[in-house]
């Protein structure tokens, strides 16, 4: 099959009836596929049941703590110690807390905006509008816990070794009202890439240049022990780099074992400096006494000198999925090119870029056959992709039979929303 492009209008006339007959034969097997979410699958979760046991009715902690009882709101030393182990920094600049990463993200924001984080006069809300850097494609996440703030964002285009730091160091130092930014380190959402060394250098250096006193870089590093072959794939250390550069204390990092473990029952981490840390903690303690630090036991033990051959495993399961959407892409879309796509060495997304225009249209398309994509635009502040191209795979979750059926249905909808366009409206 040659470049679309290429085609006279009778072949392309000729090559809509046909996938035009295809689909309207996938609509009649009303499917019933979702690749909306980046979910670990239950084979998956199954790999951390034995932590159900792993505590054997001993719920002391090595410093002789009994995790049954108040105390510890920065949690346990093992537990924080794994965090460190995760972020590649000092034991002592971690609170182990919750199970969720973006609680602590979302309490270090409002701490940001409403309190400062240096125990200073400096707090975000004395600037108006506040506004932040957000890569994109990136976390929809982040933009909803932006939007929730009332935090308005600047979007800085991803490259293949991150963000356009040429950009994004040009508008953090003209304007002192942009006060962070937003970073998915390792295997980023949804592209899938690992900032390069040179990268994270420049991120580090950040909040020296910016005209903002107080300025944040938020290192989500949700996928840092997420890869596919062993061993990992290293990213330069934030923590060190950071110290270096005098910006430690506007650097703020977190992670979690949520597609470690269990993702409803896993340990959030969050690492700063010791006068951040100290901040943060006077205002969790307002709501919060301790943590589950039978949680957090359970997991030091079931993890403790075996992450990588725990994530090992995750990834003899992941990586075929993977492979699968790779080979589907290449075998449906590679000569047609009319399509582009992200092929990561880790993390739990692919990232795809139709022509421009035809996001919207294939994500519909999909929906009429019974396959759920996510929303075309959710890698975008407000949804809103100015060129309506991105569309992110998640392909974690589904059975290798559906993702085998939702590929080749998604391959179907690219190709089909692209020929109708370059037809045009008579076609």
């Amino acid at each position: 099959m040659t470049n679309m492009a290429d085609m006279s209008k009778d072949v392309l006339v000729a090559l809509e009836r046909d996938l035009t007959r295809d689909f309207e034969l996938q609509k009649s097997n009303r499917l019933a596929l979702d690749l909306t979410r980046g979910k670990p699958a239950p084979e998956q979760l199954a790999l951390s049941d034995g932590m159900a046991d792993v505590l054997a009715g001993d719920f002391f902690a090595a410093d002789g703590t009994d995790t049954r009882n108040y105390g510890g709101l920065r949690g346990l030393p093992e537990a924080r110690a794994l965090g460190a182990e995760l972020l590649e920094t000092p034991v002592e600049n971690v609170i182990c807390h919750g199970n969720s990463s973006l609680t602590l993200m979302y309490i270090v924001t409002a701490t940001a905006l409403n309190k400062g984080l240096w125990g200073d006069k400096r707090r975000w809300n004395l600037t108006s509008p506040v506004k932040v850097l957000t890569p994109v494609p990136g976390f929809d996440r982040h933009f909803t816990l932006c939007q929730s703030f009332g935090i308005e964002m600047v979007n800085v285009p991803m490259t293949d070794s991150g963000p356009d730091m040429r950009e994004a160091n040009r508008l953090a130092a003209e304007d002192d009202s942009i006060k962070g930014i937003w970073c998915v380190p390792k295997y980023a959402n949804p592209t899938g890439i690992i900032y390069s060394d040179e990268c994270v250098n420049e991120l580090a250096r950040l909040p020296a240049t910016a005209a903002a006193d107080d300025f944040v870089v938020f290192w989500d590093n949700a996928y840092a022990v997420h890869d596919f072959q062993f061993p990992r794939a290293p990213l330069a250390p934030m923590a060190t780099l950071a110290t270096d550069a005098g910006t430690a204390d506007q650097i703020v990092m977190f992670a979690s074992t949520s597609k470690i473990t269990y993702a409803g029952g896993g340990l959030g981490f969050l690492a700063a400096s010791t006068k951040v840390l100290d901040v943060l903690e006077k205002q969790m303690r307002v709501f919060s006494i301790c943590p589950d630090k039978v949680n957090q036991l359970r997991h030091a033990r079931f993890l403790k000198g075996r992450l990588e051959d725990h994530m090992a495993q995750h990834a003899a399961l992941v990586k075929p999925k993977f492979e699968l959407v790779e080979q589907t892409l290449r075998d449906g879309l590679e000569e047609l090119d009319i399509a582009r796509w992200t092929s990561p060495a880790g993390g739990y997304f692919v990232s795809l870029d139709t022509r421009p225009g035809l996001a919207k249209s294939i994500e519909q398309l999909a929906g009429e056959t019974g396959l759920a994509l996510t929303p075309a635009g959710t890698p975008f502040p407000s949804g809103r992709d100015p060129e309506d191209r991105n569309l992110r795979i998640a392909p974690t979750f589904a059975h290798t039979e559906d993702l085998s059926v939702a590929m080749s249905v998604m391959v179907l909808c690219i190709k089909l929303a692209t020929v109708r366009q370059q037809l045009g409206p008579s076609s």
